[in-house]
């Protein structure tokens, strides 16, 4: 069971609280998260990740175990730790302005 942490707009908008349980088949990547995600709660389509190319939004970012992963390719396999659910992907909303 995958964990994700949502920011509290994407909570309030697939009606949510707390962290998602995801129960995720494969190898556990950014792209199988998202895809798993956004197929559980489909007012999610394009929040996070552009509906036709797929690319992370300019203002979203993912962490875990302390990691900065926005970066990353979206098929890189995630930590161990996020795949045996002892600590969650989290996607959060960047701030920005001066």
């Amino acid at each position: 069971m995958i964990r994700v942490v949502l920011p509290a707009h994407l909570k309030n908008l697939a009606h949510v609280t707390g962290e998602v349980r995801l129960e995720v088949a494969g190898p556990v990547t950014q792209r199988l998260i998202l895809d798993t995600l956004e197929a559980q709660y489909p007012m999610l389509l394009g929040t996070i990740r552009d509906r036709h190319s797929g690319k992370r939004r300019a203002f979203v970012r993912f962490y875990a175990c302390e990691q900065d992963l926005s970066n990353d390719s979206p098929d890189t396999p995630l930590p161990e730790e996020v795949i045996a659910g002892k600590e969650p992907f989290i996607i959060l909303g960047a701030m920005a302005g001066g």
